[in-house]
C-alpha cells in the first residue's frame, strides 16, 4: 500500500507519522535533482499551477513557483489585488472559474483559518494549503522537519524549542503537530500573552522563562512577532521582548554545540534573533529556504497524482 493517496495537503494534523515521512524521503530525492547541471524534471508536464496568494507572501510564494517549474509544470500566479475578489466575486467562484480553466493544483494562501479546507472539499483540482491565517502552513512545517532531520539525522527523541509569537502563528502549530507525530520533545517559550498555557492540550511544555531551557535543547526555532494579526500590544515593548525572549550572542553560547538556529523568516534582525547568532555556523536558516523548495517539489508531485516511488 502507497505512503501517500490523497489529492490535497491542507494541513499535518490529519496526516500519519508515515505520510509525513514519506514526504520527506520524496522531498530527499527531489533536492539530489537540484544538484544536477539539468535540474527539470518532466514529472509534472502537462499540468498547470495556480498561485493564488489573497495574501501577500515573498519565499512561499516564489518557491512553490520555481518548484512546479523544475517539476516541468505550467505556472500562472494570481493575488487578491489582481483577482475579481475586487469585485465581489467569492472565493468559491473563484476558484471554481479557475478549475474550469482546467487548473490541476491550487496553491492558496489566505488571511481567513479554514479557506484551504473550504476550496479542497469543493473542488476536483488539488489543494495545497500555502497558509491560512493563524491555523496551519504545513509546507513551513515540513520544510522545518526536513531541515532537522537532515541537519540531525532524526526526529525522534529531540528536543526542540519554538520561542515567540505561538498565539498568533500558524507555522508554530503545523510545527506541533509534525514534531510530535515524528517523536520529538516539544517545549514553546514566550511572554504569557502570546504562549498561554493551554497550548499544553496539545501536548507539549509551556514556560516563560527561555534561559532556563536552552543547555536541553537540540533545536531553537525562532519566530517573529505576528503584527499583522494582532489586535493589541501583548508586551510593552520590543526593548522588553529583546530582553526576555531575544537570541541573543550570549543566550547562544548556553547552546549545545550540537543545537541548530531555525528560523521561518522573515527575520527581525535584533528583535528575536542576533544579526551575528542568525549569520552564525549554527544558523540553519538558508538551508530551510533551500529545503522549502524541495519539500514543495515533492507535495506538488505527490498531490498531482504520483502514488509510486520517485524514479
Amino acid at each position: 500500500m502507497n505512503a501517500w493517496n490523497r489529492k490535497d495537503l491542507v494541513a499535518l494534523e490529519g496526516l500519519s507519522a508515515a505520510e509525513i515521512t514519506h514526504i520527506l524521503d520524496t522531498a530527499a530525492a527531489f533536492k539530489q535533482v537540484g544538484t544536477r547541471n539539468i535540474k527539470k524534471v518532466p514529472s509534472l508536464r502537462g499540468k498547470t499551477l495556480v498561485n493564488f496568494f489573497v495574501e501577500p507572501s515573498t519565499r512561499t510564494r516564489t518557491s512553490f513557483e520555481l518548484a512546479a517549474v523544475r517539476l516541468s509544470a505550467d505556472v500562472v500566479n494570481i493575488t487578491a489585488t489582481t483577482s475579481s475578489l475586487t469585485k465581489g466575486e467569492t472565493l468559491k467562484d473563484t476558484a471554481l472559474n479557475l478549475q474550469a480553466l482546467h487548473s490541476d493544483i491550487i496553491v492558496l494562501r489566505h488571511s481567513s483559518a479554514g479557506a484551504a479546507q473550504f476550496l479542497a472539499e469543493r473542488l476536483s483540482a488539488s489543494v495545497i494549503n500555502a497558509g491560512d491565517g493563524a491555523h496551519a502552513h504545513p509546507t513551513q512545517a515540513l520544510l522545518d522537519l526536513f531541515t532537522i532531520r537532515e541537519q540531525l539525522g532524526t526526529i525522534e527523541g529531540l528536543h526542540v524549542a519554538i520561542c515567540g509569537d505561538i498565539l498568533f502563528s500558524r507555522v508554530a502549530r503545523s510545527n506541533i503537530h509534525g514534531l510530535l507525530k515524528l517523536g520529538a520533545k516539544v517545549t514553546l517559550v514566550g511572554p504569557s500573552t502570546l504562549v498561554p498555557k493551554v497550548f499544553e492540550r496539545m501536548g507539549v511544555t509551556v514556560t516563560h522563562k527561555l534561559d532556563d531551557i536552552l543547555p536541553d535543547l537540540d533545536v531553537l526555532n525562532m519566530l517573529r512577532i505576528q503584527h499583522e494579526r494582532q489586535r493589541k500590544e501583548y508586551f510593552p515593548s520590543l526593548g522588553e521582548y529583546t530582553a526576555f525572549f531575544g537570541l541573543t550572542k550570549e543566550r547562544a553560547a548556553k547552546l549545545k554545540p550540537s543545537a541548530i538556529i531555525m528560523h521561518p523568516g522573515p527575520i527581525n534582525r535584533g528583535v528575536e534573533i542576533d544579526s551575528e547568532v542568525a549569520d552564525s555556523g549554527r544558523s540553519v536558516i538558508l538551508d530551510q529556504v533551500t529545503n522549502g523548495l524541495a519539500v514543495r517539489m515533492a507535495v506538488l508531485y505527490l498531490c498531482a497524482g504520483a502514488r509510486g516511488e520517485l524514479k
